[in-house]
């Protein structure tokens, strides 16, 4: 409960690279999440060259931390490996929560960044990466060291609980 109520998104890195076996065991995390019917319609591409974490913020306007950040692991939906149609989004998203929470656990920082429904960083990231048609980038998250330290945020609401009916 701990690593879930005191995640924070990051968006200041240190210099210091995350190691390739820390960026392995968040990507085991992020494969061991749920999907619908076991499809794991999931890619990862990893990215640690400084060259295209630059060229990411021309696209995605909210990514300027990836010209600091050492790491970004983009995640993706590949529609041919789907047995239920339109649930790699669900799917994608227990996977991307993974990784949020693994790196957190890990002493790594990270942030969620949109990349999917919007069309133009779906079709900046399939450009920059190489990714296939029938491969969806869904979403990219920056990973490294936190150079910055934010309080834990108290965001359960009571009122927005309903039992039984609305």
């Amino acid at each position: 409960m701990d690593v879930i109520l005191s995640r924070r998104s990051i968006r200041k890195y240190t210099t210091e690279k995350v190691p390739e076996k820390l960026a392995h065991e968040v990507l085991k995390a992020a494969m061991s999440a749920p999907s619908a019917g076991n499809q794991q319609p999931w890619h990862f591409v990893v990215i640690d060259k400084r060259r295209i974490l630059n060229k990411i913020p021309k696209f995605h306007k909210y990514a300027q931390m990836l010209k600091e950040a050492p790491l970004a692991i983009l995640v993706c939906g590949d529609l041919e490996l789907e047995k239920h149609k339109d649930f790699w989004v669900q799917d994608c998203s227990a996977a991307t929560q993974n990784i949020l929470l693994a790196a957190h656990a890990r002493g790594l920082g990270a942030v969620w960044l949109g990349i999917y429904p919007r069309e133009d960083r779906v079709e900046g990231a399939r450009k920059l990466l190489g990714i296939p048609d029938n491969v969806i980038p869904f979403a990219l998250i920056p990973l490294g060291y936190p150079a910055e330290s934010l309080p834990t945020a108290r965001r359960f609401k009571a009122q927005r609980v309903h039992h039984n009916e609305w």
